[in-house]
């Protein structure tokens, strides 16, 4: 592969014959995912390929948002690394339902993990985080519940958890939206302050 400057990247790929430099770029997403995964395991190596031609359709289609301010194969790299990310995580939820999910969150033990708490501080967690629990167990519609309990709890992505609701992502952000303003008034109800639940979870 040889040596382009950034400009050159942009006028090979839009000239009349990018298949070159569509070739080499290719290339170079494809050992850029190696590097970055290659230790992943779960067979994720064998869909590099797959990954490095998804991310050729974003790059090529997004050119002319392309500002210049790092290389050209530094940004295309990170579109690359974005829709690897992107699939990895949508892998991970693939066989998990949101009522599992919603099920096991209520009958883990979901405590403190940092025991390096002074007593006051772990006071002070235990009574957030129960109200927390309490609120969205009683106040949230079971929509909203879910939505709470698969993005913001467990960070499935949020295309999954609307795929999954039989909503789109624009529906899904307001429900999201509405529940954490359902939430925040009932905080604000219960005394409990921006600042204190912050400061629950300060390290000691």
């Amino acid at each position: 592969m040889r040596e382009r400057t950034n400009e050159e990247w942009l006028a090979d790929l839009r000239g009349p014959n990018p298949d070159e430099a569509l070739g080499d770029l290719y290339d170079l997403l494809v050992r850029g995912l190696r590097a970055a995964f290659g230790g992943y395991g779960g067979g994720v190596e064998a869909n590099f390929g797959d990954f490095a031609q998804e991310a050729l359709i974003k790059i090529t289609g997004n050119l002319d948002s392309f500002r210049g301010e790092s290389r050209f194969t530094t940004w295309a790299q990170k579109i690359a690394m974005n829709v690897a990310l992107t699939e990895l995580k949508r892998r991970r939820w693939h066989d998990v339902s949101l009522q599992e999910l919603f099920a096991e969150r209520q009958g883990a033990d979901r405590g403190p993990a940092d025991t390096q708490l002074t007593p006051e501080q772990l006071a002070l967690q235990n009574t957030v985080l129960g109200e927390l629990r309490r609120m969205v167990d009683e106040e949230l519609t079971n929509r909203q519940r879910e939505a709470v309990v698969a993005v913001l709890l467990e960070g499935m992505p949020v295309s999954e958890v609307a795929r999954r609701m039989g909503t789109n992502q624009n529906a899904l952000y307001k429900l999201l939206h509405d529940a954490r303003r359902k939430l925040k008034r009932e905080m604000e109800a219960a005394g409990i302050s921006l600042k204190e639940v912050l400061a629950a979870f300060e390290e000691g």
